[in-house]
């Protein structure tokens, strides 16, 4: 008797999810098509989205720069640069000056 309750419930739970999984793809192939659309929640005509506080300098005003930027060195200068860090060594600092931005001090 309880099996066949377990396989209902399985089946009901079976047919909630996969038409949850087909509404959200329609949602999201609706988005897809027009990235534009409304928010849900429409903010008023005299607030302007508050940007997060990592990307405003010291006066508040909006950072316009790369906040990070990477160089490709090659593997064995990378893996020189670790040693370093590791044992203590400072001796790559005066190459590191001038061709990399990584920082030899922890």
């Amino acid at each position: 008797m309880w099996h066949i309750v377990y396989i209902i419930a399985f089946a009901a739970l079976a047919i909630l999810a996969i038409a949850n999984l087909v509404r959200n793809l329609i949602l999201l192939g609706g988005n897809a098509r027009n990235p534009q659309a409304p928010r849900p929640y429409p903010e008023s005509e005299n607030r302007r989205p508050v940007p997060h506080p990592e990307l405003l300098d010291e006066d508040g005003q909006v950072i316009r720069e790369p906040l990070l930027v990477m160089k490709s060195i090659s593997v064995k200068d990378a893996r020189e640069q670790l040693d370093a860090l590791y044992n203590g060594t400072h001796s790559l600092e005066d190459s590191e000056d001038s061709d990399s931005g990584l920082d030899s001090h922890p």
